[in-house]
């Protein structure tokens, strides 16, 4: 296993991507936890969810530069690149937390 995660660069992201991986129920989900927690753990956010599936989220979201992981240990601390993500597209993870909070 790599000691370390790419990342892509935020010129880099596309708003499609960006909003096929935020449209899944359960990648959105972690959105919103991550967002209430600051920074987390795999373990912490994977709930009752297998973890090889939540793997496959924590990679899409990752992958789409929506998430942030670096490796603590044997720990998988995960954050969300909401700086990055609103100098690239100034409002939109504002509006999707918001709308997504009152249940849109």
């Amino acid at each position: 296993m790599a000691n370390t995660y790419t990342h892509p660069d935020p010129q880099e992201l596309d708003l499609i991507s960006v909003l096929r991986a935020i449209a899944d129920p359960v990648r959105l989900e972690l959105i919103q936890h991550l967002h209430q927690l600051g920074e987390a753990n795999c373990s912490t956010l994977l709930g009752s969810r297998p973890k090889s599936s939540m793997s496959h989220h924590f990679q899409v979201l990752r992958e789409n530069g929506i998430l942030h992981t670096r490796i603590d240990g044997v720990n998988h601390r995960n954050t969300l690149r909401l700086n990055e993500l609103e100098e690239r597209f100034p409002g939109l993870m504002n509006a999707i937390l918001a709308a997504s909070s009152r249940g849109s």
